[in-house]
């Protein structure tokens, strides 16, 4: 065994924790951890695997004098503070592939039950009323649909729409034309997108561009009885604004699995609204996914640590000596 301490302070799946013991790293995994805890057992840590629950901030990181890398079992790297991670030299990993299906899969899902009122229709049952004018619902089929962000989920969101013979178009400036059209997809403007889409999905990661990039201005500028889907980021939308156009109508539903705060306070505005169908950040929530970024995660520290072999690192920057 090396003399190397992986720390890992989140539920991850123990196929990671076996895989880490396998390549002779020793591993303090004890489940979920208590921040205190936490920032006790950094200060001997070469290595840390987090999910969404453990915040990196810079106390956390600074806590870590030996820490070089952080490997994140997922996609989003929101709970890492990069400036600080880049700063100690300590490289950030993510797991880009292993959630792909699940959370394209709970996107079209989410989809599917905005477009008929599933959710709704089954409360109404549960309470035992038999209401079917209620619940008049509207095809996919013939219908247009506005991926935002074309990486691997929006393209594995458009494939499915494809299939129930929706016309797919989407907004990416970082994704090549040609490879839109190798999926049967057209590249728009996003003010296009807004324009033509009856549904709109969002698939893009948080920046300086796409914070709360769905507000009052871009929210009129959409079609009127558009139906908008958020599995990405809660803070790609502007909540209020969000609330005010479903309750006049302008936007006639949307399905939500992301938050601002997580979790949502009782007060949130899109929360309890009838047009609105709300799950708590479930996306990437299935059996295979987990197992998938929990080795995923720990390939990438045993590449790391042993072999010196960097991969998937969102701050490059902090390999630079």
């Amino acid at each position: 065994m090396t003399s190397y301490h992986v720390l890992v302070p989140d539920s991850v799946h123990p196929s990671a924790v076996e895989i880490l013991q396998g390549a002779g790293l020793r591993v303090t995994a004890p489940g979920q951890m208590k921040r205190p805890e936490t920032l006790a057992a950094m200060a001997d840590a070469d290595a840390l695997i987090i999910r969404s629950a453990t915040k990196a901030d810079a106390e956390l990181i600074q806590a870590a004098p030996k820490l070089k890398v952080i490997a994140r079992a997922g996609v989003g790297v929101d709970n890492v503070d990069l400036n600080a991670a880049t700063k100690q030299h300590v490289a950030v990993m993510n797991t880009p592939d292993g959630n792909t299906v699940a959370t394209a899969e709970h996107a079209f899902g989410l989809m599917l039950a905005l477009a008929r009122h599933i959710p709704q229709a089954h409360a109404s049952m549960q309470d035992k009323k038999w209401d079917r004018k209620s619940y008049m619902g509207v095809e996919l089929r013939g219908k247009t649909l506005g991926v935002v962000g074309f990486g691997r989920i929006g393209r594995a969101v458009a494939k499915r729409a494809q299939a129930f013979e929706m016309k797919v178009i989407a907004h990416d400036p970082y994704i090549p034309l040609d490879i839109a059209q190798d999926f049967g997809v057209e590249l728009v403007s996003l003010d296009e997108l807004f324009g033509r889409a009856d549904f709109i999905t969002l698939h893009t990661i948080i920046n300086g561009e796409t914070r709360q990039m769905i507000n009052k201005e871009s929210l009129a500028r959409m079609k009127p009885g558009v139906r908008l889907v958020n599995a990405a980021r809660g803070a790609l939308i502007n909540e209020a604004d969000l609330a005010e156009a479903l309750r006049s109508g302008h936007v006639a539903g949307a399905a939500l699995d992301v938050y601002g705060e997580e979790p949502p306070p009782p007060d949130h505005p899109l929360v309890g609204l009838p047009n609105v169908i709300d799950t708590p950040h479930l996306a990437a929530s299935t059996e295979e996914a987990q197992v998938a970024v929990a080795v995923e995660a720990a390939q990438l520290v045993v590449a790391a640590l042993l072999r010196g072999e960097y991969q998937n690192v969102v701050n490059p920057e902090a390999l630079q000596r």
